[in-house]
């Protein structure tokens, strides 16, 4: 019953292709993102959890609080 319903909507054959297309360049995005990120800074996030005093200077980089990413 549903593949009736389905077969006869017009044009339904193009969202499977969109769906597609936005799951491929979401990873594609995210791959992109992860190759190109700044090393520095995935460090200095990793380390964030670890840290004591959020005012220590020990980071090796400076982290700004007041730029929202």
């Amino acid at each position: 019953m549903h593949k009736n319903v389905l077969q006869s909507i017009a044009g339904i054959e193009i969202y499977p292709l969109i769906s597609l297309a936005i799951f491929f360049l979401f990873f594609l995005g995210l791959l992109t993102y992860v190759v190109l990120a700044n090393r520095q800074h995935i460090s200095a996030m990793s380390q964030l959890p670890l840290a004591n005093d959020p005012s220590d200077d020990t980071l090796p980089y400076h982290l700004n609080h007041d730029v929202i990413c």
